[in-house]
């Protein structure tokens, strides 16, 4: 376990503000975005830095919807290939609150961490890096990175719909929003977007005189090479690692760096009235970086004995479709275990304002024997550890969430075992034991669904003491007392394979990774 100091240090952090709680205070005061941006400088003010001092950090800005993150950390491992030292800014985080703040791939150690964290709550100081990759909050216009005046590059990964309450509810409001960290005169790239929000990016980098770019597929940079091996699965990591070479390759040029890669003569097209970024050959670093990046809970498989865990910590409508087509495309490429059958369970949590009826019903065609719901909380009391704390929620608020998701995946599921049904008598939660698993509807239905009050709970069930790294102690009493509960262990501890989707939520996915991954914690 990290030293108390570092404990310490987070627990401080966490009375500041949360995510959760951060989004409802703005949706409650609505105030003018504009002074959270002047605030941020005066913060930066009071700490010692002027917003000049950072663009000595030679920073590569990057927004978007959705894999702005995996973006930057091809972006980032790209560079460093190349033997730059590199600093990466990014949130949320997964399992440390310090994953957040990286030198050269590495999370900020915990002594460091503490030590500049006591010391930029007294008062901020600077560490230098060759170049800075930083990834925005929410949005881009009055996101608290965007006091940024002179990156090199900036970025605009996939746009889709997230964040509704505070960016907009249509693709063009957000887009408004994540162009607004478009500076005059810095080229941005982005890749290729519907009709609508592609042209709101090109207005709004029209108007300040920002040369917005179109990126080439991969496969027009792949052409007459070898194929580029991408360290982060699925089809939908190509568009972000496309976007990732262009911002490497014009940052080592705006840098005046050897090894940028050579641009293929070609004129330059146009596409949507957007110029398209210059087609070049990847050089063998740009080869490099791409296959070693590492982007933890996205597209991440863990192989554990009979278990397979599939983490992706997607939540919106289109990046739970790419988890669904990598999912199933993964299923078809394993080896068929012989001598039992294979079980298919979904752990699934939504936060926020996103849809989750929505969400479920584009993860209907995985086809799985079972849906497991939970709350973001790794353990039901987990007073000790700071870094998976959310002080902005209560328990029974999250668990009648996971109820009514519940709810929603068994109305989904009579529909599909019964057409003519038109709704069903959802259960009533009652006593306490409810809320621990709630009884499932008497009808017949293609996947039976269990709520557990914490990550731990829904992962001994799931596992069944057959995960030989997840071995916590005995469960607790009343666990399997749930006929679903019951039935399902006895099938869980025969099946030959177990394969276990999470998803839903990044911070599902961050609580996973603790329990299964200790070593993350260290």
């Amino acid at each position: 376990e990290p030293s108390m100091e570092y404990q310490d240090a987070v627990r401080m952090l966490n009375t500041l503000q949360t995510n959760a709680g951060y989004l409802e205070q703005v949706k409650r005061q609505r105030g003018d975005p504009q002074t959270q941006l002047e605030a941020m400088e005066l913060y930066l003010a009071r700490s010692g830095l002027q917003v000049e001092d950072l663009d000595r950090l030679n920073i590569i800005h990057v927004t978007g919807t959705k894999g702005k993150g995996s973006t930057c950390a091809f972006t980032e491992c790209i560079l460093r290939s190349y033997g730059l030292k590199t600093g990466f800014f990014s949130s949320p985080h997964l399992v440390q609150v310090r994953e957040r703040i990286r030198i050269n791939g590495q999370p900020i150690s915990p002594e460091l961490f503490t030590k500049y964290f006591w010391r930029l709550y007294h008062r901020l100081e600077e560490t230098k890096v060759d170049l800075a990759v930083v990834e925005v909050g929410i949005g881009g216009a009055y996101d608290c990175t965007n006091i940024i005046r002179k990156p090199v590059v900036c970025g605009v990964s996939s746009l889709g719909i997230d964040h509704t309450s505070l960016l907009g509810d249509t693709v063009e409001k957000i887009a408004w929003q994540k162009g607004g960290i478009f500076k005059q005169g810095v080229p941005a790239f982005t890749v290729l977007q519907p009709e609508g929000p592609l042209a709101v990016l090109r207005d709004r980098a029209q108007q300040i005189s920002c040369p917005l770019y179109l990126c080439p597929t991969l496969e027009t940079l792949e052409e007459g090479g070898p194929p580029l091996a991408l360290g982060l699965d699925g089809e939908h990591q190509r568009s972000n690692a496309a976007l990732a070479l262009q911002l490497a390759h014009c940052w080592l040029q705006r840098q005046d760096r050897h090894g940028a890669g050579e641009v293929k003569a070609s004129r330059p097209g146009l596409l949507w009235q957007l110029p398209l970024a210059p087609v070049f050959q990847p050089t063998s670093h740009m080869r490099l970086g791409l296959r070693n990046t590492e982007w933890l809970g996205r597209t991440q498989v863990l192989r554990r004995g009979p278990l397979t865990w599939y983490l992706d910590g997607a939540h919106t409508p289109s990046s739970v479709q790419a988890c669904v087509r990598w999912f199933r495309q993964a299923l078809q490429g394993r080896e068929r275990p012989s001598g039992g059958p294979e079980v298919r369970v979904l752990l699934f949590n939504a936060t926020g304002d996103r849809d989750p009826a929505a969400l479920l019903k584009l993860l209907q065609p995985c086809q799985f024997d079972y849906a497991v719901f939970c709350p973001n909380l790794t353990e039901v009391s987990s007073t000790g550890n700071a870094d998976q704390q959310n002080f902005t929620v209560t328990l029974d608020q999250v668990l009648l969430r996971c109820l009514e998701h519940q709810q929603h995946w068994n109305h989904l599921d009579e529909e599909q075992a019964s057409p003519d049904l038109w709704s069903a008598p959802s259960p009533e939660p009652g006593g306490p034991t409810s809320l621990l698993l709630a009884p499932h509807p008497p009808h017949t239905c293609s996947a039976s669904s269990l709520v557990f009050s914490c990550i731990s709970h829904a992962l001994q069930w799931i596992s069944q003491g057959r995960d030989p790294v997840f071995q916590p102690p005995t469960p607790p009493k009343g666990l399997l007392t749930h006929p679903v509960a019951h039935s399902g262990a006895s099938v869980l501890h025969e099946a030959a394979a177990i394969h276990v989707l999470v998803t839903g939520s990044l911070h599902l996915v961050g609580g996973v990774l603790k329990l299964l991954e200790p070593a993350l914690s260290q």
